[in-house]
């Protein structure tokens, strides 16, 4: 999947690290997603919005106020978001029917505790998104300069 394109709004060189705010058209859909191919990630995501993007700067990136950059976010950092994102949520639904079945509780209950489940998991991964340095893991950042302002 290729990042995503956006142009610079505002420059931040003043922080450690230094960072840009990075409007992107949301197309939320990978290629393969848009044939009706992929995992469907994007099937909800509104195509064609604009949204602003607090990323970093990559180090020999030059950039300036309106430029237009590739944004992107390290493959293995996608991975583990996608685990804390659906992975626990999926553990805590299979493990609340597991532990159901394993008590000998009634299909209705099952769906109950996999409800339940899928829930705890939910909130384990807010909770574990919340932490500053899953926070820095998982920031976009500023690859590569397409086009300048004035080109």
């Amino acid at each position: 999947m290729e990042g995503p394109r956006g142009r610079v709004l505002s420059l931040h060189r003043e922080t450690e690290p230094a960072r840009a705010l990075v409007e992107i058209r949301a197309a939320l859909r990978c290629a393969r997603c848009a044939a009706g191919k992929g995992c469907g990630a994007g099937a909800l995501g509104g195509d064609g919005k604009l949204q602003r993007v607090d990323a970093l700067i990559a180090g020999g990136v030059d950039i300036s106020e309106g430029d237009e950059v590739r944004v992107e976010l390290a493959p293995n950092n996608v991975l583990a978001a996608a685990s804390i994102v659906y992975g626990l949520p999926l553990a805590g639904a299979v493990t609340g029917a597991g532990v159901a079945w394993g008590w000998g509780a009634g299909d209705a209950w099952a769906a109950l505790a996999a409800c339940a489940g899928a829930a705890v998991g939910i909130a384990v991964g807010r909770l574990r998104l919340r932490r500053a340095d899953c926070l820095r893991r998982f920031t976009p950042v500023v690859t590569a300069r397409l086009a300048g302002a004035g080109d």
